[in-house]
């Protein structure tokens, strides 16, 4: 849990060091330049096949964790994402063609390969799905300063899992660039995407 607040502790000194910049300033440097967030990982696809994070090199990754049976928040933003890569799309095709959505589940026991290809399908064709072992997922949470807890349920198929709600937009070395608030509308998607992505 230390080791939670560690991340979180230098994620908020970045988006405040970010906000602190005079409305007269341009961004001209991504806000996450050069923070210590994402790493390689080999997960699973819907497909069953293996997935390693050099697979999407080249592209912008938007990377949101999440899980299948979350009842409210994760197809919320989920929508939110695909919604806004959509409109990217229509207005910046050659661009909006260089991103990739990228779903990695928070909760492996329940979503299986097919269990979140068949989720992310319904958010935008291109979307990918990720799943693995429960250590594998442990890991690329980790490396990307977000956690996830299991809550107790007396239905032990019908549990919930608090989990950190961010959204990076990844660069085409893997390097983070900014966060995405998919939380708010397809809107604040597609600003980021069109301020960063290249």
């Amino acid at each position: 849990m230390n080791e939670f607040k560690t991340h979180f502790a230098a994620l908020l000194f970045l988006l405040l060091a970010a906000c602190g910049q005079q409305a007269s300033e341009p961004l001209t440097e991504p806000p996450l330049a050069g923070a210590r967030i994402g790493g390689p990982f080999t997960l699973t696809d819907a497909k069953g096949q293996t997935v390693r994070d050099t697979d999407f090199a080249g592209k912008y990754r938007v990377m949101y964790f999440g899980y299948t049976f979350c009842p409210d928040v994760c197809p919320i933003d989920m929508q939110n994402i695909g919604a806004g890569l959509k409109q990217f799309e229509a207005s910046d095709p050659a661009l909006a063609a260089k991103v990739v959505p990228i779903f990695i589940t928070v909760d492996p026991a329940r979503d299986t390969p097919a269990v979140v290809g068949e989720f992310v399908a319904n958010f935008h064709p291109r979307a990918v799905g990720l799943t693995g072992s429960q250590e594998a997922i442990t890991a690329v949470l980790k490396s990307y300063a977000g956690m996830a807890t299991k809550r107790d349920s007396p239905n032990p198929d019908a549990y919930l899992v608090d989990h950190t709600r961010i959204t990076y937009l990844m660069g085409p070395e893997g390097q983070p660039i900014a966060l995405i608030p998919a939380d708010e509308s397809p809107q604040a998607v597609v600003d980021v995407l069109k301020r960063w992505v290249r």
